[in-house]
């Protein structure tokens, strides 16, 4: 699953994205309202979780862009204003669920869950498929040739990336930054380690091999097709 923060306190937006990360999913971060209606509405996201207060636009012209274009995923206001009119505005204009500030990540967390298994019913793109590689969001399973693999959460979210971004050439410093929610740093070799990891599991005993390293740039999934 795949989450845009919109968030410009540089703290709670780098909170977010480090939890949401580590809960399994795939998270991109942006810090003003222009930025984050641009890529609300050129990417794909199963949610957006959207402060009201930004730069650039605010929240509510964020949101109200998202549903003049028609798209219907799921937005949840993470916001300190807590005024019932605001609560009211929120979701009259189209959000799913408004969460004041300040919040406990476990309560946030469960709100993502639901509005996302809500959105699930709603979307046919539950599952990510190349070759005999299909990956089950909704599940959270893995088969290859109708065989079952076990992935850790992070090789699902590695799994995932590759999968959503398939056929796109993948630098470290991006999956470093989306899987692991840090910097890229030369002198650790975590990205190698995890994706010769994942090639054992989904590649090595399977035609064709799908996870390709373009040396100097970063891995990519493709089929060969």
């Amino acid at each position: 699953m795949r989450i845009l923060i919109v968030e410009d306190e540089p703290k709670t937006g780098d909170y977010l994205r480090q939890g949401l990360t580590e809960a399994g999913f795939v998270t991109d971060l942006v810090r003003d309202g222009q930025d984050g209606l641009h890529i609300a509405l050129t990417e794909a996201y199963d949610l957006v979780v959207l402060d009201v207060m930004l730069p650039g636009l605010d929240g509510w012209s964020v949101l109200s862009g998202i549903r003049r274009s028609g798209k219907d995923l799921p937005v949840l206001f993470l916001t300190a204003r807590d005024s019932v009119d605001d609560r009211v505005k929120g979701l009259e204009l189209g959000a799913d669920d408004y969460l004041v500030k300040p919040f406990a990540f476990s309560e946030l967390l469960a709100r993502v869950r639901t509005l996302l298994r809500r959105g699930s019913k709603a979307t046919t793109a539950e599952t990510l498929r190349v070759a005999d590689l299909e990956l089950d969001l909704q599940r959270r399973r893995v088969t290859r040739g109708g065989k079952r693999i076990d992935l850790t959460a992070k090789e699902f979210a590695l799994l995932e990336l590759l999968l959503r971004r398939q056929n796109e050439v993948l630098p470290r410093s991006l999956i470093a930054s989306q899987v692991w929610d840090m910097n890229f740093d030369s002198d650790t070799n975590v990205i190698e380690v995890a994706v010769r990891r994942l090639r054992a599991k989904m590649d090595d005993d399977f035609e064709p091999k799908l996870i390709r390293t373009v040396r100097g740039m970063g891995y990519v999934l493709e089929s060969s097709s």
